[in-house]
């Protein structure tokens, strides 16, 4: 069956491809978000990642496979928590208070995940984990607290902190409710991507029809096939192989460490901003090292 080598690659590493390739969704995400409402670019990546899983799973013939019920219920509330609401608090988040304040507030995601998971599922991590999870979450702080160009960049305000605590505490139950599913049941990969992506856009449809708010407006815009062209390769990577290689790793690997490593996409950003004519100071480079380290703990205690 295709894609069964990823059967074979640790979780860990999986995670950490993950990150980098959000990282460059990230910044397509952003330039497409320039003419794309967030709300309406978070509806627009719901359906096309859908599409995608639905062409994979034609391929691999998995309709014909009965679904846990436990699966689906914990899938589409996963999808609803992190895809519909968290997604669309973030977006806000970042036109708030701007993308390092709002990754920042973001770091108490992992901890959270591996609380939850703990409370939940017994999931334990023990002394050292947890010293590999504080020193990539310091390393990853120290990074995205620098303010750009020496300045303050934008100003926190209650909304802003609010929406993106409210993301990160989203994320970090969605990626316990997703690493049950998979954990309990014997539903693959793929299929929980499907109902995640689903259970995302039942909530953004349901928001966008109260909202009633118009749709489409930036397909009359000049730019329109650069945009979409921007969007699709964000959605491809970010939503459709982003959130598919995820559900790979929480079916193996535990989610406070998972979530963890998902969390290093910041880290992945600084080569790519550099490329893009950004300068990278030494306490950008200092905070990768310190995470370096972190990661390096959590793959050694494996």
């Amino acid at each position: 069956m295709p894609f069964q080598f990823l059967n074979y690659v640790p979780g860990e590493y999986i995670a950490l491809f993950i990150a980098a390739i959000w990282a460059c969704a990230s910044i397509l995400y952003s330039r497409a978000g320039k003419y794309i409402p967030a709300m309406e670019l978070n509806l627009l990546k719901g359906i096309l990642a859908l599409v995608l899983v639905t062409f994979v799973l034609i391929i691999q013939r998995g309709f014909s496979t009965s679904l846990p019920p436990l699966a689906i219920v914990l899938l589409l509330l996963s999808g609803a928590l992190g895809i519909g609401l968290g997604d669309t608090a973030y977006l806000h988040a970042l036109q708030d208070i701007g993308p390092r304040k709002t990754t920042l507030i973001k770091m108490i995601a992992p901890p959270t995940a591996g609380l939850i998971a703990w409370i939940f599922m017994g999931e334990a991590l023990n002394g050292l984990a947890w010293v590999g999870i504080l020193l990539i979450l310091g390393g990853v702080a120290w990074v995205v607290t620098e303010s750009p160009n020496g300045t303050n960049g934008h100003p926190l305000n209650p909304r802003g902190i609010g929406m993106a605590v409210f993301a990160a505490l989203t994320e970090a139950g969605a990626v316990v409710l997703a690493r049950a599913a998979l954990t309990l049941t014997d539903i693959s990969p793929i299929w929980s991507t499907f109902m995640r992506l689903a259970g995302g856009i039942i909530i953004v449809v349901v928001t966008l029809v109260i909202r009633g708010k118009p749709l489409g407006k930036w397909m009359k815009l000049p730019e329109t096939p650069k945009i979409a062209v921007t969007a699709f390769s964000a959605i491809f990577m970010g939503t459709f192989m982003g959130i598919w290689l995820q559900q790979v790793v929480l079916q193996t690997t535990p989610a406070g460490i998972a979530q963890t490593l998902f969390a290093t996409t910041p880290l992945f950003v600084l080569p790519l901003a550099a490329l893009l004519g950004e300068k990278i100071s030494l306490r950008a480079v200092f905070g990768v090292f310190v995470s370096i380290a972190g990661m390096a703990i959590l793959f050694i205690i494996k």
